[in-house]
């Protein structure tokens, strides 16, 4: 078993920048997001609405426009963009702490929200060419950074947001104006994932939107994106229902467990699952791990709250593990029905189809939550996520079967 450090080394100096290029993007991200919201509420008084709508803007501004940073990066190489992205960040982030208007709180918030639209399909298109033929190795490595900086990223907004919060949006803003100027010094200018000239833009959108095995994977890989984000959502309710007012410190430290699961054990279930299974059947078992994750939460009474502690914990550590095996596979496996070609745009899609399914997948439960609690029936929310990741599961096994997961060629996609 390699360590993350011979992991890392065994890849060429672009693929390393953009795994620490990532580290620095989440910490930065995650030391100054969760703490947005009560800067807006609480030190400049919005109302709820308008907090709801600064954060809205920056999510809509990114999942909604994550296909046009794809294209950009294949038609103009993954470079321009990833920079771009970087800058741009730099600009709203540092924004965020030294505005007090809405309009301009609105614009900063946008801006922070299509950086990210910029920069991940291109980061994750170039790791791909850079990694050549050990596509499930680099992201499981890659992954590895984008943990570390999630679970650093909120400590070190925490210290910093003792001084102010400014402080912590202008560090922030620090990181990744040095970000940008690594990229500009050592990132390849190369970067388009075909050497064929440039087709318009609606030409290549037609070609990945016909990719129908890709777009059935996409779809059927929603499920995943759902559960993943029930860190946020169900099990911190889970928490502050049986837990009272130590649900917030209990919601804190499922974070921490979530991020410290996928740091310390992402390259060895990585290579577990490599040596025992194909990579179908590693997708399959880790959606499968990732919807049982909920059960023992809907088999537990809901004011026992030692047991739902215990039960909060075993899930997102089930959510990570299970998500530390497909995330990997689940990259290559875009990548190969891309062929290839247009990887950064398929990406995109990928990317936005997964956000949209993020959004109604919360809105439905939200709202089983409301009916489930109205009716003393909490166990019927955890049961509809387990099944869930189980349909996921049976989806992605279905598209395996039938051939639907292999490599696309181009002829392949010209004919689809």
């Amino acid at each position: 078993m390699k360590t993350l450090w011979q992991q890392t080394l065994s890849f060429g100096p672009a693929a390393r920048l953009l795994m620490f290029n990532q580290f620095a993007i989440n910490l930065a991200f995650y030391m100054l997001m969760p703490y947005l919201a009560a800067h807006l509420a609480d030190g400049l008084g919005l109302a709820a609405w308008a907090v709801g709508l600064v954060l809205g803007v920056r999510n809509f501004s990114q999942q909604g426009m994550f296909l046009i940073g794809g294209t950009i990066a294949d038609r103009f190489g993954h470079k321009a963009p990833i920079m771009a992205g970087c800058l741009l960040r730099t600009v709203g982030f540092g924004l965020l702490g030294w505005v007090d208007s809405l309009p301009a709180l609105i614009a900063a918030s946008a801006a922070t929200g299509f950086a990210g639209a910029l920069f991940n399909p291109a980061v994750r298109a170039h790791l791909a060419q850079e990694a050549g033929d050990r596509h499930v190795d680099a992201f499981a490595t890659f992954n590895v950074y984008y943990q570390a900086g999630m679970l650093l990223g909120p400590l070190v907004g925490l210290a910093l947001l003792a001084a102010d919060f400014r402080l912590v949006c202008t560090v922030a803003a620090a990181v990744f104006a040095v970000l940008t100027a690594l990229q500009a010094h050592a990132l390849p200018a190369r970067g388009r994932t075909t050497t064929a000239p440039r087709e318009p833009v609606l030409t290549q959108w037609r070609t990945v939107v016909t990719n129908r095995p890709f777009l059935l994977f996409s779809i059927a890989m929603i499920g995943a994106y759902v559960l993943t984000f029930q860190v946020y959502l169900a099990l911190p309710l889970a928490a502050a229902d049986a837990l009272g007012g130590r649900g917030a410190w209990i919601t804190s430290g499922l974070f921490v467990v979530s991020a410290a699961v996928a740091v310390v054990g992402q390259l060895r279930l990585t290579a577990w699952a490599e040596r025992r299974w194909s990579p179908a059947q590693a997708l399959v078992r880790g959606l499968a791990v990732m919807g049982l994750a909920f059960l023992p939460l809907a088999l537990t009474p809901p004011d026992a709250a030692v047991a739902v502690l215990a039960c909060l914990v075993a899930a997102v550590a089930l959510l990570a593990a299970g998500s530390a095996v497909v995330y990997p596979l689940e990259m290559d496996t875009v990548v190969a029905l891309s062929g290839n070609r247009l990887v950064a745009t398929h990406y995109g899609l990928y990317n936005t189809v997964s956000g949209l399914g993020i959004t109604l997948g919360n809105l439905a439960t939200g709202a089983l939550w409301d009916y489930a609690e109205d009716h003393a029936a909490l166990r019927l929310v955890w049961f509809v996520l387990a099944a869930t990741g189980l349909t996921c599961a049976v989806s992605v096994a279905a598209l395996a079967r039938t051939g639907r997961l292999a490599v696309r060629t181009e002829p392949q996609l010209a004919a689809a």
